[in-house]
């Protein structure tokens, strides 16, 4: 198995960031530093190192659907002491959130020890689509929508097209539903802020088919199989 797969298995991070751990050099397989991508491994022989911790294969996957409250960041440590969405999930094994949502955004956040269903859903490459419910100060023109929905140059990259629908509107603020497949950084936030529209409020709703539907406002549960065979699918 390669290393950055078995790290990814055991729920240390994704692969893409597990590939990144093995080029920072903490990552080591029987006390040897390994940085070379690809270093393939014997589960059951070797034994795997990071910063001395050693790393070992879980016997269950874990997934858990959050419905994220606003005033939690979706990091798993903070220098600066805020609250995590960890903090609001009563198990102990070691989970982590698929993507992010930042700070004052809420609603559907996955969390998991599966490393490759994390790689799944959040790398570009398999365009998952996500919804969002944003309450943005005034109201859009036709043309503003138009731009929405073809692409906007952010932080000096185009987006993919997009997907945006007025839910309702008053003379001073707009609820809007939009669905894009990309994950950056803030996306939706900037993506208004670029056709004059910043955001006030902002909710995930749903990732592909998989939505809130009957869980309260900062409560978890767990994934059903059939969710969970949908999202391996997706």
């Amino acid at each position: 198995m390669r290393l950055q797969k078995f790290l990814a298995t055991c729920g240390v991070a994704s692969r893409r960031k597990s590939e990144e751990l093995i080029k920072s050099g903490i990552v080591k397989v029987n006390n040897k530093v390994i940085t070379q991508m690809g270093y393939k491994i014997d589960p059951q022989k070797d034994k795997v190192f990071i910063k001395d911790e050693e790393i070992k294969l879980k016997e269950k996957n874990i997934y858990i659907l959050l419905n994220k409250p606003t005033g939690y960041i979706t990091t798993t440590s903070d220098e600066l002491g805020r609250r995590k969405v960890t903090d609001l999930i009563h198990i102990s094994d070691r989970l982590f959130p698929v993507g992010r949502l930042d700070y004052n955004t809420s609603g559907l956040l996955i969390l998991t020890n599966d490393g490759d269903l994390t790689f799944r859903l959040t790398h570009p490459k398999f365009e998952v689509e996500k919804t969002y419910v944003a309450k943005v100060r005034g109201r859009l023109t036709h043309n503003e929508i138009q731009s929405f929905k073809e692409g906007l140059v952010i932080d000096g990259y185009l987006t993919s097209p997009a997907k945006l629908k007025i839910i309702k509107e008053n003379l001073h603020n707009s609820i809007i539903e939009i669905k894009i497949r990309e994950g950056r950084n803030r996306q939706v936030r900037k993506m208004c802020e670029a056709i004059g529209h910043p955001v006030i409020e902002l909710k995930r709703t749903a990732i592909g088919d998989l939505t809130l539907q009957g869980l309260p406002y900062g409560n978890y549960r767990h994934l059903n199989n059939n969710e969970l065979m949908y999202l391996k699918g997706l």
